[in-house]
């Protein structure tokens, strides 16, 4: 297997070890309380009707917290390019299966658990649809989420197969560059084709946030360029393009009425913070609490839609709104923490090492090699389980 090595060019920062970017942590929760305050302020499922228990002025700010979304697509295109960093294919997949499913998976089970029991604002369509959904391959199937939330997994998921093919050649800056570009154009071209392949692939609509995340970090890594600061600025203006229509999507016939200038400003100041963080304005920012608080993002946007939508439902009438959205909120953190504590980091520790195991009796077995050396670096893999993961979790 191919391993990357990091180029570093006269005035490379890359030779130094950065600090963890805790405020990437930071970010992550704020982007996915964005989306929670717009599932729960915004939408009517569970409160039967749009809430008037909230002041006009939260509930239209709360009609833009579906911006979070792209506000992760930035982050993830920054840290996936971070984390592939000298890592072979198989490094990167072990990395990515054990970061998501095991959270995932009890996300899907505790999700469909509460809709069979407590099917009043959705039922959990049928166990079929359940099983299918543990794959996270369901939109691909054309099966139904059992939480409309994990829509935005099959993204990642493509994003990350696309960058894979980055990956299995070693991952450098002028294959990031040269990503971005052909990505960007892909895209484009995308608009006009009509071929449903290539417009699968190419996310046009989300794209733009990925390939600004990825050229960002090589601003991190690097130093800042021209060439790097045009593909945030061609990023910037396409994302702005596509930024109407992904009002209509979320706001529906409300969007006629809403104003446009803040859904753009959002973005441009999305843009504008992760320019401070490559730039490492932030570097020194290393409040513990963050990284903690980063751990809950996950988890918390994988169960808190219907899981919320049900409580909200079951205790609408004896509690009222003001208390009731704050207790829920409360009650999302706890279970997400429980969920991180308790499955993600032992599970997932647990399904890195297996996978570990087995990439490399794959490359053992496809090398001939003799026998003897495969439980020599199975050894060392399963010291390395109790090491934490020094990934920045994403």
């Amino acid at each position: 297997m191919l391993y990357a090595a990091p180029e570093h060019p006269p005035g490379s920062r890359g030779e130094t070890r950065r600090p963890r970017l805790r405020v990437l942590d930071g970010l992550r929760l704020l982007a996915a309380l964005m989306v929670l305050a717009y599932h729960y302020i915004t939408l009517r499922d569970g409160w039967g009707e749009d809430p008037k228990a909230f002041s006009p002025v939260v509930y239209h700010l709360s009609e833009y917290g579906w911006l979070g979304v792209e506000v992760f697509f930035l982050i993830s295109g920054f840290v996936i390019c971070m984390s592939a960093w000298g890592r072979s294919l198989g490094d990167f997949v072990t990395s990515r299966v054990s970061r998501l499913y095991p959270a995932y998976w009890v996300a899907v089970l505790l999700t469909a658990a509460v809709l069979t029991v407590w099917p009043n604002v959705r039922s959990a369509d049928n166990w079929e649809t359940v099983l299918t959904n543990l794959t996270m391959l369901q939109q691909g199937l054309g099966v139904p989420d059992v939480d409309d939330a994990y829509w935005t997994l099959f993204i990642e998921l493509k994003f990350y197969l696309l960058f894979a093919v980055v990956v299995f050649r070693g991952v450098t800056y002028r294959r990031c560059v040269l990503f971005c570009g052909l990505w960007t154009v892909a895209g484009v071209v995308a608009l006009k084709s009509n071929s449903d392949l290539l417009s699968v692939w190419a996310i046009a609509p989300y794209s733009p946030y990925f390939i600004a995340g990825i050229a960002f970090y090589l601003m991190h890594r690097f130093r800042p360029t021209v060439l790097l600061w045009a593909i945030v600025a061609i990023s910037f203006l396409l994302a702005q393009h596509y930024l109407r229509g992904r009002l209509v999507m979320n706001l529906g016939a409300k969007a006629d009425m809403a104003q446009g200038w803040p859904v753009r400003l959002a973005v441009l100041l999305a843009f504008a913070l992760m320019a401070a963080i490559a730039l490492g304005w932030f570097d020194k920012l290393q409040w513990r609490w963050l990284s903690t608080a980063g751990s809950l993002t996950y988890p918390l946007y994988l169960l808190h839609m219907y899981v919320g939508f049900t409580l909200i439902d079951l205790l609408r009438s004896r509690v009222p709104a003001t208390v009731l959205l704050p207790g829920i909120v409360v009650f999302m953190l706890a279970l997400s923490w429980v969920v991180h504590r308790y499955v993600e980091r032992p599970l997932g520790r647990k399904l890195r090492v297996s996978m570990q195991k087995s990439v490399e009796e794959m490359r053992f077995h496809s090398r001939g090699k003799m026998s003897g050396a495969l439980p020599a670096r199975q050894r060392e893999i399963v010291r390395e389980e109790r090491k934490p993961d020094p990934e920045l979790l994403h």
